[in-house]
């Protein structure tokens, strides 16, 4: 395995978490988290749960999540109405502790690889009663009666997801859920913040690195809500949903004091926000990345936010949860004074 993850992830020796994690040069330690090992879990993610491990700076933990019914629907008979509770959706491994992470550091996440779970591995893809983008819920209140609960049980493997007979997708894996605990308040596993939770990006799958805020001691990573895909704003409410054994290694980088979360890919950095209107999750995101490239990369403020107007790209995370979550990012080549 250290030899496919090198490979694949050739960049990383130039990476941020390369230069600045403290534990980044020293070969990792291996831990994993079961289902067994992990008993409960969580479906708020705050300083008051019970760690179920605790990591060095620079090791490797393969955890196995499970999908965000938490296996409640089985079949395509199944309505979400009848079997799910919400907000009980969304279950969260951890909360997994870092040694020596205070408040005002950052850790970094950099998921190796995503496997599906099981002997016939499916995923589940569902209409839920007022969750989604194009139905009336609670927060967007409407007279019209719910949509209809339809549920698609999907084949899944590390090459495709075979969504239809017609239609077979690639296996494009990533995290929905990942986020360190708030200083103060237990937050459910369905709202994005400042703190990280269900963010839905695309990016955050195998060869990326998210960099997360600590506010509370030992950081408390809480991980789960593995898609193995989904397009952008996830507009149904639900990915391809299903569970994974992945493989994530942790870092700590001292005296980084995020305000929001950042994450970093071979080619591109982009800076993460989330919140209700849409377009205020979308300022959240060019600010944080118009200051991080003033404090970090050389640019001057007014230049790097006309020039983000000519080259920035914006990603959609979600826009059916409680929060909406927009990426905003830049290609390294430009920062690195590239050009073309």
């Amino acid at each position: 395995m250290e030899v496919e993850v090198a490979r694949a992830n050739h960049w990383i020796s130039n990476s941020i978490v390369a230069r600045r994690g403290v534990g980044w040069a020293r070969k990792p330690r291996v831990h994993k988290l079961t289902e067994e090992m992990q008993g409960q879990y969580h479906y708020t993610i705050g300083p008051y749960s019970e760690p179920v491990l605790t990591v060095e700076p620079g090791d490797r933990i393969v955890v196995e999540t499970r999908d965000a019914f938490e296996g409640a629907i089985r079949t395509e008979r199944d309505k979400p109405s009848r079997r799910l509770r919400m907000p009980f959706v969304n279950p969260q491994n951890g909360p997994i502790m870092i040694e020596g992470a205070e408040p005002g550091d950052a850790i970094a996440v950099h998921i190796e690889r995503m496997r599906p779970r099981g002997e016939d591995p499916h995923g589940t893809c569902c209409m839920i009663p007022q969750f989604g983008a194009l139905t009336g819920t609670a927060l967007t209140a409407t007279l019209n009666p719910p949509l209809p609960e339809i549920t698609r049980k999907v084949p899944v493997n590390e090459k495709e997801v075979r969504w239809s007979a017609r239609v077979v997708l690639p296996y494009a894996p990533h995290i929905g859920t990942l986020s360190t605990s708030p200083e103060i308040d237990s937050i459910n596993s369905l709202t994005p913040g400042s703190h990280g939770g269900n963010m839905d990006l695309p990016d955050m799958g195998p060869g990326s690195i998210t960099y997360l805020p600590v506010r509370s001691p030992g950081a408390r990573l809480f991980i789960g809500d593995a898609h193995a895909c989904q397009g952008d704003g996830e507009v149904c409410g639900t990915a391809v949903e299903y569970a994974s054994e992945t493989t994530i290694r942790v870092d700590l980088i001292k005296n980084w004091a995020l305000e929001w979360p950042r994450l970093e890919r071979e080619d591109f950095i982009m800076a993460i926000g989330s919140a209700r209107p849409l377009e205020d999750a979308t300022r959240i995101a060019y600010r944080d990345l118009i200051l991080w490239l003033e404090a970090e990369y050389g640019f001057g403020r007014w230049d790097a936010y006309m020039m983000l107007s000519q080259c920035g790209r914006v990603r959609l995370g979600n826009f059916v949860d409680p929060n909406y979550t927009v990426g905003a990012g830049i290609l390294k080549k430009y920062i690195d004074g590239e050009t073309g």
